[in-house]
């Protein structure tokens, strides 16, 4: 079973935990069902960047970065070394054990669920 943790810039969101049959889901799905603030304007085709988030823990348990995600990760807010885009984080193990930071969402412009 995966288990993802969802911590949140915004001091006012509550740490979150999730587990489920994930594998083959992106953290974009995964907040989409749990009903979590993570804007997406593209579509989930990495043609943007604003489902950008920090992956703290599990990155070996998800698809590789590939160099189109790190073009558009270039161009979030903050970016740093364990960035991603929501969207291209794909669970490839049914055991993975992720941690991920959603960064402040008041700040970007995009669509929410």
């Amino acid at each position: 079973m995966v288990k993802i943790k969802f911590r949140f810039e915004d001091k006012n969101l509550d740490e979150q935990v999730i587990e489920g049959e994930f594998e083959g889901e992106s953290i974009l799905d995964i907040t989409e069902d749990a009903d979590i603030h993570l804007n997406h304007n593209c579509g989930a085709v990495c043609a943007c960047s604003t489902c950008h988030v920090y992956i703290e823990k599990g990155e070996e348990y998800l698809q590789e970065i590939s160099d189109r995600e790190e073009d558009f990760i270039d161009r979030a807010i903050n970016p740093r070394l364990e960035s991603r885009l929501g969207c291209q984080c794909v669970i490839l193990d049914e055991d993975a054990d992720i941690e991920v930071i959603i960064p402040d969402q008041s700040t970007i412009i995009g669509h929410e669920h």
